[in-house]
């Protein structure tokens, strides 16, 4: 009996974890859309979260495809097997600008013990989106007419299973990129934010394409 609860805790606090995570990825997506200017500011609402002030989307397309993406790294938050989720921020001829890269890493060792570490854990999620509110002071403007998308890197065998949603219960269309469509050659490395918990490791950082302007060709 005590193996089974043992597991048990060690299930719920997955649970509980990988909704935090995609609450929290969800708002700091948005976040970063909304400080960089990928979309006009009259398609954000602004609400609060973690008791920090945020701009969320509502663009019904923008909305459906973060929460799609979302909804299907669920089940690979659960079991450790993200290494790390890249917001790429794209020019009209598709050239990467900036990579905001979040490393993920959950501990699922124990269960939570009470309400005290969620808190300490949401206070320090909410100094991310504090960092991703200010970013903007540090990066240059990115060219017109940008657009985005979001890369997630896993294990080899993790990765075929998003590419097969009959695996995963999903119907969102991952698919394989190269190198070349999400790295960012000769940038420069902006870190924001990090973070340890007894649940939680995450690293936040920016990679930024220098010279900018000189990709419009």
């Amino acid at each position: 009996m005590a193996a089974t609860s043992s597991n048990q805790h060690k299930l719920d606090t997955s649970e509980i974890i990988s909704d935090i995570l995609c609450e929290f990825l969800e708002v700091a997506i948005h976040t970063i859309l909304y400080v960089r200017d990928i979309y006009p500011a009259v398609i954000f609402d602004k609400r609060k979260k973690y008791n920090v002030p945020v701009q969320m989307s509502c663009h019904p397309q923008v909305n459906e495809y973060i929460l799609s993406v979302l909804q299907s790294i669920k089940p690979l938050l659960k079991s450790d097997s993200i290494r790390s989720l890249a917001l790429v921020i794209v020019d009209k001829m598709k050239h990467p600008m900036e990579r905001f890269v979040f490393e993920i890493q959950p501990l699922m060792v124990s269960c939570f013990k009470d309400d005290v570490l969620l808190t300490r854990l949401e206070s320090g999620l909410r100094a991310f989106l504090l960092k991703l509110n200010m970013c903007d002071a540090v990066l240059s403007a990115n060219p017109p007419d940008c657009s985005f998308a979001i890369v997630v890197y896993t294990k080899e065998s993790d990765a075929r299973k998003l590419e097969c949603p009959e695996s995963t219960n999903q119907e969102f269309p991952w698919i394989t990129v190269d190198d070349s469509e999400a790295q960012i050659e000769g940038g420069c490395i902006l870190p924001l934010k990090s973070y340890t918990s007894d649940y939680l490791k995450m690293q936040l950082y920016v990679e930024e394409r220098t010279n900018k302007g000189l990709q419009q060709s």
